[in-house]
């Protein structure tokens, strides 16, 4: 039985979004008896309704409402509108990620410590380390199915996998596979096992994937603790005269602005629609928008590093056949500044089918170079470059002036790589290219960052408030009951995919959260 809770009900935990970190709170909070209402803007897509079409997909998830774009990076230029390719639907990004599960290095708990004083950038330690997080992620690796943790088995290595192995192996790598991901390598947890269909980045038809949107999500509803309101967006969070969170106003599926009261709020937006939401929610009391007593509320945005290298061959390839990012190289994710750059990062596997190649790889000047490339596709190998981006003070989401259709203030997003950012990315370039003439490639060649799906930062966790926004357990230093529980809480945002840190962070907050409320102490 599907639970449906009063919009009086001030009992509930309203969670806003429900992907890795929302999707995740939520479930893990049904499941130990807390009644949770959780807004989602977008609607509900399950296996059978995903498309194998990279347009026709990415207009049925992806969050395509107005942002604005600042700053020096390619993306505003090219992708003003379009600053990140996240989605909006039940599950969040967790519908579109590649699967790509990896623990933090314990070094990179401690960024600041580590690296020291970077200039111009605004590094600081998590207020959490390796050692605390161990159980959480063993956790999150069950849930999720990780391959190559406990007994499960790697995923099989497709043509581009092949590539890149032998390359990385000639110029001396030595930790390659294929990688940690929470796609099953055989039948777990009720979902079947990878058909290597590709097609990874638009919805795991097969359901091998680990999704929000068809494990915790449903599993929470069944427990009669959980509502999903899908086609919900949130408007403002509100409080009460002594500063305490008292609901969150949303506008529902027919556009109509709704009140949902609160014991407690958690938001789970991602790292441009939460700190856009706690902005948004400024009053008389809070002036400057909700927990932003710090003024870091939107400061700090990471979305680490990145470009990707393709190369071509005298046979074919079909880089697109099988897992899409089943394949990494992680000797270079270790911190050795001797390389000219502090912090370190993985090269992926990746492939992108012709329609993306074309629309996010041409910068809008290759000509003829560029469409030779398309001419060889099926002769194409590809990989992808994650690296840890310094946090900048001045890398920030802000409101713009643009409203979108309900007329709140829309995020935006500016964002200029730091002298770090630039030297790792072209120590990645030089790398991967060497990879693959290293396995006979007839042509490597470099391209720029496209929108980003590791969006980090923007409500970061922090020892002392006047340095961030959350404590610990993603709980806002001036509010006691609201709560951040998805990707911005990151303080730094380490060389590896976030997402398994996401669900390792909200299964311990969930926790957490329980324990404080039997305790009556929120």
């Amino acid at each position: 039985m599907v639970a449906k809770f009063d919009l009086n009900d001030d009992s509930v935990v309203v969670i806003i979004g429900t992907g890795a970190g929302g999707g995740v709170l939520a479930n893990e909070l049904a499941q130990k008896g807390v009644k949770v209402v959780a807004l989602e803007a977008g609607g509900r897509y399950l296996p059978e309704d995903y498309i194998n079409d990279e347009w026709d997909s990415f207009s049925q998830l992806a969050w395509l409402d107005t942002r604005t774009t600042s700053g020096t990076w390619r993306v505003a230029k090219d992708f003003g509108g379009l600053p990140a390719w996240i989605v909006k639907a039940v599950g969040g990004t967790t519908t579109h990620w590649a699967g790509a599960s990896i623990r933090f290095q314990e070094h990179e708990w401690k960024a600041l410590s580590t690296y020291g004083k970077v200039e111009g950038a605004n590094l600081l330690d998590w207020p959490i380390d390796a050692a605390e997080m161990a159980p959480w992620y063993e956790k999150a690796e069950a849930k999720l199915g990780v391959t190559r943790t406990g007994d499960r088995a790697g995923l099989p290595g497709n043509n581009n996998f092949k590539v890149f192995e032998k390359g990385a192996k000639a110029l001396g790598y030595k930790e390659v596979h294929t990688g940690r991901m929470a796609i099953n390598s055989s039948d777990y947890d009720d979902r079947m096992s990878c058909q290597q269909t590709g097609f990874c980045f638009q919805g795991c038809k097969w359901g091998a994937k680990w999704s929000a949107a068809y494990t915790d999500i449903p599993r929470g509803e069944a427990t009669g603790n959980l509502e999903v309101r899908e086609r919900c967006h949130a408007a403002r969070i509100l409080h009460n005269e002594a500063g305490k969170v008292t609901g969150v106003e949303y506008f529902d599926a027919d556009g109509n602005l709704q009140f949902q009261k609160a014991r407690i709020v958690s938001v789970a937006g991602n790292s441009f629609e939460s700190p856009r939401l706690l902005l948004n929610s400024a009053s008389s009391m809070f002036p400057n928008g909700l927990a932003n007593s710090s003024d870091q509320v939107g400061r700090n945005y990471m979305r680490h590093t990145t470009g990707s290298v393709y190369a071509i061959f005298d046979k074919p390839v079909r880089m697109w056949r099988g897992t899409t990012m089943a394949g990494i190289v992680q000797d270079e994710a270790r911190h050795d500044p001797s390389r000219g750059f502090v912090g370190g990062y993985e090269l992926e596997t990746l492939s992108l089918g012709l329609p993306f190649m074309a629309a996010f790889l041409n910068p809008g000047g290759w000509g003829r170079g560029f469409t030779t490339a398309l001419d060889h596709y099926e002769n194409m190998a590809g990989m992808w470059i994650v690296g840890e981006d310094m946090p900048q003070a001045t890398n920030r989401v802000t409101l713009s002036d643009a409203v979108d259709q309900h007329g709140l203030k829309v995020a935006n997003v500016h964002f200029d790589d730091h002298p770090n950012d630039v030297a790792m990315r072209n120590h990645a370039y030089k790398q991967g290219m060497a990879i693959y003439e290293a396995v006979g490639a007839t042509r490597a060649f470099p391209t720029p960052p496209y929108p980003s799906t590791h969006n980090l930062g923007t409500n970061r966790m922090s020892e002392k408030p006047e340095d961030g926004v959350v404590n610990k357990w993603g709980q806002t230093h001036d509010i006691s009951n609201l709560f951040i529980s998805d990707g911005s809480q990151f303080t730094t945002g380490a060389a590896e995919n976030p997402t398994l840190t996401i669900v390792a962070l909200a299964i311990r907050q969930a926790d957490h959260i329980a324990r404080e409320m039997s305790a009556g102490n929120i």
